[in-house]
């Protein structure tokens, strides 16, 4: 019962904050790690980022973020967030790791990034990763990041749905696996790259019951999130 009353704070803090258009990230920021910090990374933990065993994005830490490093941080994701919305064939959204900090989610669908049934980067995934990896994740390394492949719910030729769902994870890691490749062969570090996961068919996005539903399901999902470093450096007033 408590955690329900916690996380109908929580929601009731984020419709209000949702309701802020005006409201940056920097501003956003600073109010979550002012005092709803925890309430919010608790809801974070149910309602996003999630992967195998309910593991949120980002690891928690058990220093307390206080009003001025939310506002750092809000800065730098702000500025991440424009960086990556300049990438070709990326969609950008605001999420909140399970710290109660502003992160990015960048999706990029994988009728862009890979011929159907592969895992080979097409020439314009590889030229929209190599912008991705240079304009944001090389110029933000106090940033961790998680990639998360995902597939449509198309069965394979002569295998059962048990058979289908299983291959169907496999591809999807297979392709999460090719974009972390990738960008570390465009110099991105390799300790920036916490989590690269295959999660299949699980968490839909659109209707599988149509072609379009499907090119938006079948996709690879990168979190930018602050790192530890960068959470510390922001309570100390040092972070840039």
């Amino acid at each position: 019962m408590k955690n329900l009353k916690v996380i109908a704070l929580a929601l009731s803090v984020l419709v209000v904050f949702a309701g802020c258009g005006n409201m940056s990230n920097a501003t956003k920021g600073g109010l979550i790690g002012g005092g709803g910090g925890a309430a919010l990374g608790t809801l974070a933990g149910v309602l996003i980022g999630k992967g195998p065993g309910g593991a949120a994005i980002g690891a928690a830490i058990g220093t307390a973020v206080g009003t001025t490093a939310g506002i750092l941080i809000g800065k730098k994701m702000d500025k991440a967030k424009a960086a990556a919305a300049a990438v070709e064939n990326a969609k950008v959204e605001e999420v909140t790791d399970q710290n109660g900090l502003k992160a990015v989610k960048v999706t990029f669908e994988s009728g862009i990034l890979f011929p159907s049934g592969s895992s080979a980067l097409s020439a314009d995934a590889q030229g929209s990763l190599q912008k991705f990896a240079n304009t944001v994740l090389k110029t933000n390394t106090d940033m961790d990041c998680a990639i998360k492949g995902y597939t449509d719910n198309t069965g394979w030729k002569n295998t059962t749905a048990a058979e289908s769902q299983q291959k169907n994870q496999e591809l999807s890691l297979q392709r999460a696996q090719a974009v972390s490749t990738y960008l570390l062969n465009q110099g991105v570090p390799s300790s920036q790259i916490k989590a690269i996961e295959g999660l299949g068919e699980t968490n839909p996005v659109a209707d599988n019951s149509t072609n379009e539903g499907k090119t938006q399901n079948r996709r690879v999902e990168v979190y930018i999130y602050a790192s530890e470093n960068m959470i510390n450096a922001a309570n100390a007033g040092t972070l840039q």
